[in-house]
Order: structure tokens, then C-alpha cells, then sequence
């Protein structure tokens, strides 16, 4: 089987990475596609796969417009070549256009239910996947799982951390250190939001400083004064960063939820909603905040509390109870298509045979 995978953002590399290498070790022929944003080419590289590049992403209004039409037209010229069986991404509008194109079927994952996103891409895949928390009906398409995406490549069974990281990071093994993220604001899903203002960016770095080492990851590039902190380090080893760290602070959901499954006490400051860290905020393994209001308080709380990695660790082990194996999941659904999907339609109880 030829399986084609679009990539939207690092983080659904690392959401389609294991499934990717089951899938080859099985015999299957794998291609990425990316629009590039930020190290989706190194991490693709790290893992060995196969890709196609369409060049960087376009951020003002007009150009994402003028993007729809030139990335469509390339997806379609890729997937012509490569002569996929599967297209595989989360919520591509690229992918479910050239799908259409070639009738072959389209699988879309979605985490966010960006409603203009979904309604470009709904029409033209076969099924939609979701977690459970999502809490929005997609249409008849739609079939949820117990699981968040962040679980497909960090749950232990994928991944261990490893202490070179120190090394990598040019610190000594145990030495305490943050990381903080901030990002573009240049989705479509970040208009009209909000996160740390420039200020308080400033008065968190001060605050942290005093008490351990601070690594910055940055997808601004207006703010040179933080250059210093910038976290120098490959982006595969980023998760092997947030595991030892000490705090993780961030305007992104997906590094937010990645931390608190790691075990380090995370915060999520944004005015949209992410789902998967309230509900990891419900089971003692992350701080939420829609705003900045008693944000530095609550950081400077924490921070002094003893034992508080011990703690998020030991409040995980239910929450993992919990949850599926996204990756087995994924790997059966397309390896059985299309009689999986009609299993889906028949057995609501689809969830109980992945257990991790």
C-alpha cells in the first residue's frame, strides 16, 4: 500500500512518525508533504522518511488565499506521481482536494474543530477522527477515540527520555531549567486570540532567572531581546527538553499538552480553548489560563512547591488509564480499509481493542 501524508505543523509529524514506521516495517510505501512552517523538514529527516517540500507557508490573508490554489495544484501534482492507495493528515485541505481529484480516500484527523478549516476539507474525506473531548459533532463522517494526539508519540510505550539532553542544552545533568513558547499568532484559528503580552514575557523571564536556567522557543522573530534564551537544540530532542525541565510556560497547546504528559508542570496561556489541557488541568497535570491575570502569582507558587514533578507524575497514571493507542488505532484503520470504517459503523465499542 502507498500512503500519502500532508503535514500542516511540527506537531503532526510527530502525530503520524510512529504509525509511519510501523506501516514501513510492514512492507508499506510512505511519502510526507509539507508546506514548511518550522522544522517539519528536520524532524521528517530524523525519522528517515520520504518527503516533498512545497516551500514555506504564506501568512497574510491574501497569500493564504493565493496558497489554497498553489498547494492544492501541488499536492495533486505529487500525489499524481506517487499514486497513492490513502491520504492520511490532520484536517489537510490540500490532502482531501487531491484525494477528491484522484478518488482515493481521504483519512482527517481534528483536534481543534476550526470550523472554516473543516468545511474546506469535510466534503472531500471519507472519515473524520477526533478525541473524545473534542466536544463538536463534525457530521456522519465523524468517529471519536479516547485518546489526545500528543499520546500517539509520548505515551512510555513510544518514548523514553534521554538525559543527553543536558548535553545538548550545554548545562549540567540536574541543573533546574524552564522553557517557554511563543508563538506567531498567524493561523487562522489565533485570530482575534491573545496570550502574554510583551510585558509580561519580560517580568516571567526576570522572575524565572532568579531561580533557574531559561530556554526560550520562539516562532517570533520581532523580539530580539530574548535572543540569548533562545533554545538551541535539534528539534527532535525537543521532548527529551520539556521531560527533564523543571516548568514549561506557553501560548501553544500542543507543547503545553506534551509537558504535562512528561510530568512537568505546565502552563497554557491563550484565549482560544484546548480541550485536551482542561482536561489535563481536571486530573492535576496542568495550569489553564485564558488570560494573564494572576498568571506571575501562580508561577511563582509553583515554582517554590517541593516535590511538584513527583506529584504530576504520580496524578498521570489515571489519566493514562484512560486513554487508547492512537498509533495501533491508525495503523489498523488504514492496513483494513476500507472494511475498518465499516467495523466503526457496526461496533461502538471499537475504543476497548487498543488498550495500551
Amino acid at each position: 500500500m502507498r500512503i500519502l501524508i500532508d503535514i500542516g505543523h511540527p506537531g503532526h509529524v510527530h502525530l503520524f512518525r510512529n504509525a509511519a514506521q510501523i506501516l514501513e516495517s510492514k512492507g508499506h510505501e510512505i511519502l510526507f508533504t509539507l508546506r514548511e512552517k518550522e522544522k517539519e523538514i528536520e524532524l521528517i529527516k530524523a525519522g528517515g522518511f520520504k518527503y516533498k517540500s512545497f516551500g514555506k507557508k504564506y501568512n497574510s490573508s491574501s497569500g493564504k488565499i493565493y496558497g489554497m490554489f498553489k498547494f492544492d495544484w501541488m499536492e495533486t501534482k505529487t500525489a499524481l506521481k506517487f499514486k497513492p492507495d490513502i491520504f492520511l493528515s490532520h484536517g489537510s485541505i490540500y490532502a482531501s482536494h487531491a484525494a477528491a481529484l484522484l478518488r482515493k480516500p481521504n483519512i482527517a484527523l481534528e483536534d481543534t474543530g476550526n470550523l472554516e478549516q473543516v468545511r474546506l476539507y469535510r466534503p472531500f474525506s471519507k472519515i473524520i477522527l477526533s478525541p473524545d473531548i473534542l466536544g463538536k459533532d463534525l457530521g456522519p463522517k465523524h468517529y471519536l477515540y479516547s485518546c489526545i494526539h500528543e499520546l500517539a508519540y509520548l505515551h512510555p510505550k513510544y518514548f523514553t527520555p534521554n538525559e543527553s539532553i543536558y548535553k545538548f542544552l550545554e548545562i549540567e545533568p540536574g541543573t533546574p531549567y524552564a522553557i517557554l513558547r511563543f508563538i506567531s499568532w498567524n493561523a487562522t484559528h489565533d485570530v482575534g486570540q491573545a496570550g502574554l503580552s510583551y510585558e509580561i514575557k519580560k517580568q516571567l523571564v526576570k522572575m524565572l532567572k532568579k531561580k533557574m536556567k531559561v530556554f526560550i522557543s520562539s516562532e517570533n522573530k520581532n523580539e530580539p531581546e530574548f535572543a540569548e534564551y533562545m533554545i538551541k537544540i535539534p528539534p527532535e530532542k525537543m521532548h527529551d527538553a520539556l521531560a527533564f525541565a523543571s516548568l514549561y510556560i506557553g501560548e501553544g497547546a500542543t507543547m503545553a499538552a506534551e509537558a504535562s504528559l512528561l510530568g512537568t508542570p505546565s502552563f497554557y496561556i491563550n484565549s482560544l480553548r484546548a480541550q485536551h489541557c482542561e482536561e489535563l488541568l481536571q486530573y492535576g497535570v496542568g495550569y489553564v489560563f485564558s488570560n494573564t491575570d494572576g498568571l506571575l502569582e501562580k508561577v511563582e507558587e509553583v515554582v517554590n512547591i517541593p516535590n511538584l514533578k513527583l506529584t504530576f507524575k504520580n496524578n498521570l497514571r489515571p489519566y493514562l488509564a484512560t486513554k487508547m493507542d492512537l498509533t495501533a488505532f491508525l495503523v489498523w484503520i488504514i492496513e483494513n480499509y476500507p472494511e475498518s470504517i465499516r467495523t466503526l459503523q457496526k461496533d461502538k465499542s471499537y475504543h476497548k481493542r487498543f488498550a495500551y
